[in-house]
């Protein structure tokens, strides 16, 4: 037997390994960040279009600004919580004092949460609706112009985006990661 012409037996003929969730949650942080640069250099295009390019009437006020900072202080939030807060543990029905304790910090994480989601839909929403009273139903539908309602729009859906990877890419599991619990 010649064992140097012997090939293993694999169904690929390329090498074909499944992520591990170390390489994972790195791919996944390193999208969120490139989400987030792109969604705010989106809106500061915008800004700086309306600043020294525009000729129009027609600029970017602080009423653009609240959706995107909306959107960014959702995002922080969002990501500030742990999973493992949000999981209430089943002990609480016993009347233990740890089990009330943790079901309440567990609610005031959903809560949490729920703000921080309620901001990143309120900033992408608000986004929308500047981007139809500022430049739509004004009929400034030339290009560079509503190119700056469009911008806004984009760069609060690239953030809350930003989020959603961030949040799968933080809460990923480990292969080799074992939860002790008393």
């Amino acid at each position: 037997m010649n064992l140097e012409n012997e090939r293993p037996a694999r169904l690929f003929r390329l090498p074909f390994k499944l992520p591990t969730s170390a390489s994972a949650r790195k791919v996944g942080v390193y999208l969120s960040g490139l989400l987030y640069a792109l969604g705010f250099w989106l809106f500061l295009d915008a800004v700086l279009y309306s600043k020294h390019a525009n000729g129009s009437d027609i600029h970017v006020t602080f009423v653009d600004w609240i959706p995107f900072l909306c959107s960014t202080f959702g995002m922080l939030i969002v990501n500030s919580i742990e999973k493992n807060r949000l999981l209430s543990s089943n002990s609480s029905l016993g009347g233990s004092l740890s089990g009330g304790l943790d079901s309440h910090m567990a609610s005031q994480a959903r809560f949490v949460l729920f703000v921080g989601f309620a901001l990143l839909a309120g900033g992408l929403a608000g986004s929308l609706v500047v981007l139809i009273i500022k430049f739509l139903v004004r009929d400034y539908n030339t290009y560079p112009t509503v190119g700056m309602g469009v911008n806004n729009v984009l760069g609060n859906l690239c953030i809350l985006m930003s989020c959603v990877v961030l949040w799968i890419a933080q809460n990923v599991e480990d292969d080799y990661s074992y939860n002790l619990t008393l």
